[in-house]
Parts: structure tokens; sequence; C-alpha cells
């Protein structure tokens, strides 16, 4: 671990990601769930019918009303967090610095963290084209955010590796999990939105983190020569006039995106790369309705 890995632990230490949808029964935790039980958050009352433990008849209420009634509350449980990372060659830029994936693996570490601050199991699968296997299964043990740490290290990005197929194993794999897609969206995006809608229709709940580049936001203004990182024989000149159309089609594509992965029923999140990896985790778990929350 690095001096920037600690201090981005240090930075989340303290935040919990929050379920934004009622998760699946399960194991104790701090998420609201779908069941209704008698836990000590009290929610509601109902009639009490034959087979519910007499133990739970609230009897000041019996004596006031001459009926009995059994006390509801929303129990509380953990919610499996998966982290799909895009470690695909356009991933890899600047080549000199991959700050794009370095930021990018920062962003996943922060959500692993404040996932299991929150004392749910988290793991982790990676799609990379250098053809090594990245996976971690969702897992509460101590020490799960250092080896999801570890883990992410090791990655080279590039090649072009298809997300959507890596996405599709972990959702069979974790069908209760919540599952965030950290990438730049430059592959299969269709597919990977149409896991994403079929999951979210499930009720499971779907982020995606679309990482971006501050330069892909700006281009420089001096014509230069693109190649594409995923395929080295394509290159395109940048112009004024070239610079001015990619502008336009790259917002209306990001608007695009955000559209349908909300429309989905899923979080979208834009994080470019000049903005501080902490604020970016806290903006993703605790958007604007519960930032109260922190």
């Amino acid at each position: 671990m690095n001096a920037a890995d600690g201090a981005l632990l240090d930075a989340v230490r303290s935040l919990r990601w929050p379920a934004r949808r009622k998760a699946p029964a399960g194991l104790a935790g701090d998420h609201r769930s779908w069941m209704r039980g008698i836990s000590a958050e009290f929610e509601d009352y109902r009639a009490y019918r034959q087979g519910d433990e007499v133990s739970k008849i609230d009897w000041k209420l019996l004596a006031r009303r001459d009926r009995a009634y059994i006390r509801l509350s929303t129990e509380q449980t953990v919610l499996p967090t998966m982290l799909v990372v895009d470690a695909s060659g356009s991933m890899a830029y600047p080549s000199g610095t991959l700050e794009k994936w370095h930021h990018a693996r920062h962003i996943a570490i922060g959500l692993a963290s404040a996932a299991h601050n929150g004392r749910d199991p988290v793991g982790v699968a990676v799609a990379s084209g250098n053809g090594a296997a990245h996976y971690l299964p969702a897992r509460n043990r101590r020490g799960i955010v250092h080896r999801i740490l570890a883990l992410l290290s090791t990655v080279e990005p590039g090649g072009s590796p298809l997300l959507a197929p890596v996405f599709d194993t972990v959702a069979r794999r974790h069908p209760r999990a919540r599952i965030a897609v950290v990438s730049d969206f430059l592959g299969d995006a269709e597919d990977l939105l149409q896991i994403a809608t079929e999951r979210s229709a499930a009720g499971r709940e779907m982020h995606a983190i679309h990482i971006i580049h501050s330069t892909e936001m700006s281009p420089s203004q001096r014509p230069s020569l693109v190649v594409d990182p995923e395929e080295v024989r394509l290159k395109r000149p940048i112009t004024d006039y070239s610079r001015l159309r990619y502008l336009e089609n790259f917002g209306a594509w990001r608007d695009r995106l955000a559209r349908d992965w909300r429309m989905a029923g899923a979080s979208y999140t834009q994080v470019v790369t000049n903005q501080r990896a902490p604020q970016a985790v806290r903006r993703i778990v605790l958007p604007p309705e519960t930032g109260s929350r922190a």
C-alpha cells in the first residue's frame, strides 16, 4: 500500500454506504430489509394471527382495545456489494502515468471501504486484457478491503476486454448483491446497460461510476494526432473543427449515458480525474438527498 492509498483509506474511514432500496433479508446488518419482523425499530402494528408468538403481543394495547396486536418493525440486514472494474486499454491513459486507471482504482477502493464500514460483505471483479483472472467474492471478513487494494495494485490495464460478461457473471454469482461498475464505458456499454436494467427491475441496486480524464473533458487546443488506446492503428487528427465536434458529441453521449442508466432505475455518477477521490466516493454513496447522513 502506497501513501496515496493510505491517505484515501484514512479519508473514508468513517464513511458508510447506505442502501438506496430495501435490501433482501439476510444476516443482521445496517440496511432496511424487505422483511418485517420484531426488531427494535418500531414501524407498525398487525392484528395477532394464529401461529404468532404470544410473547410478541403488545399487552398494553390489548388492555386498551380488547384485541391482540403484535408490533411490526423493519428488519435490518447486510447488503453484499460487488465492484466490477474496467481495466481495458482506454483506462490506461495517459500511458506515462496511467492517471485514469489509478483514479478508477482509488474510487473502487473507497467504495469497498464504505461498504465494509457498514459491515457489508464486499468483493471485486476486474475485466482486463492480459488474460489474468482478477476476482474476489464478497466477504465481510477483516482485511478484505486491503485484499481488494492488493489485487487492484497488481492489475495492468490494457487490451479491449468485454466488461458485460464479467458483470453478468458477478450478477449470477451474487444474486442479492448491490453492484457498482467502475468504467469509462467506451466498450460494450449497451450490453452493460441491458444487464443493469434487468437487475434493477428485479429490485437490485445498480451503480454506474463513469471515470473521465480531465483532458477528455477539455482536449488540447493545439493541433495534434490522437491514438485509440485499445486499437493503436486507429489515429485521428485533432483540429479546431474536430475538437468542437468532439466536445459536442462527447457531451451528448455523456448526457445520454446518464439518462439511460437512471431510466433503468440505476444510479449514475460522473467522476473526473481532477476531482479528489474521497469527495467523489462521498458523492456516490451519499447523494444530495442523503448527504446530511454523512
